[in-house]
């Protein structure tokens, strides 16, 4: 069983075939590619397609789940639930919405707008995009299953966790005129069928495909340059397990850029190659989708200055204590 298991996630999830079928060719036209030109092409090229095939099959999947779930099925779902319930189910249907922090502010927006709890909105702003489905199957093809399902775990309890506390401060005031005033039209929408959805979910694989390809080259490059030309001294020695800050280091580092989860996934890899701490790996990709610097311009737009540097607090104080937690348990998960 454990030798199946190897072959998914090395074969098709991590489409090693894809690295040797690359390297190999590569080799034939004279590039070595344990140098680091060749080993930095090699990187680039296998990093990028396997990233944007499993991302076009992910959204692909994924979008085809979100389609029973449109904003206003959503936002009656959950309205039935009350207290810290209402904050799992909201925290869960992060997991099916979009992609990056940038995307879930609108519909958080909606959310608001339409009179759902503050804490219940703010939970599924978290989760959106932390701990999206495609990120539970890109860290298993990096990092193994373990570290993937611990990972969405600890992020669905940040994003309850961060909501119930936002939901006990009572910070309502806190949101902008506009959306506390807004009124959301309950607009009848007739049931998709099977085509309506394939369609969705292709047109879906397209428009997400266009917005995220040029981080992930952007990623991947990147990736590549760490793999390939940082010295592993200077990785372990600012990142590894003796500075005891690497993991506050890499989730504000993650702070002023802007990617999501198919961005930081070669970063992450090439980190984490070259000896950084895994605990060190997840909190710069938590912090790149969580907290991102344009998705925070975004929120400020919505709520107000108080309300957004709890936000922000309870985020990184949650990513940090996750980046630690990771660090501790290690040698088990990996």
């Amino acid at each position: 069983m454990s030798e199946i298991w190897s072959f998914f996630q090395d074969e098709i999830l991590g489409m090693k075939w894809l690295n040797r079928l690359i390297s190999g060719l590569l080799e034939t036209i004279g590039l070595d590619t344990s140098g680091r030109i060749g080993g930095s092409i090699n990187f680039f090229l296998y990093d990028t397609i396997k990233i944007m095939v499993l991302l076009g099959f992910l959204i692909l999947v994924i979008s085809y789940i979100q389609s029973y779930f449109p904003p206003e099925r959503s936002k009656k779902i959950l309205g039935r639930f009350h207290g810290i319930g209402a904050n799992i189910i909201a925290a869960l249907l992060g997991t099916v919405t979009p992609f990056c922090s940038c995307s879930s502010i609108p519909l958080f927006m909606g959310f608001t707008s339409a009179g759902l709890p503050l804490g219940v909105t703010f939970s599924f702003l978290i989760s959106s995009p932390m701990v999206d489905l495609g990120s539970l199957v890109l860290l298993m093809s990096i990092f193994g299953w373990k570290v993937a399902v611990v990972y969405v775990i600890v992020g669905l309890v940040i994003a309850v966790a961060g909501g119930t506390l936002i939901e006990k401060l009572r910070l309502e005031d806190q949101v902008a005129d506009f959306i506390r005033n807004g009124k959301v039209l309950d607009i009848p929408q007739n049931k998709p069928h099977f085509n309506d959805r394939i369609k969705y979910a292709w047109e879906q694989v397209v428009e997400t495909a266009k917005k995220v390809f040029p981080y992930v080259l952007a990623g991947v490059a990147v990736g590549a340059f760490i793999h390939n030309w940082i010295p592993k001294d200077i990785i372990v020695k600012v990142l590894g397990t003796g500075n005891p800050f690497g993991v506050i280091i890499a989730a504000v580092a993650g702070v002023p850029m802007y990617a999501d989860i198919f961005g930081c996934i070669p970063i992450a890899e090439a980190l984490l190659g070259k000896g950084a701490r895994l605990g060190v790996v997840l909190s710069f990709m938590m912090g790149v989708t969580t907290l991102s610097l344009p998705s925070m311009i975004m929120l400020k737009k919505a709520v107000k200055p108080k309300l957004l540097g709890i936000f922000i607090t309870i985020c990184t104080v949650g990513i940090i204590i996750v980046g630690y937690f990771f660090n501790m348990v290690q040698g088990v998960l990996v």
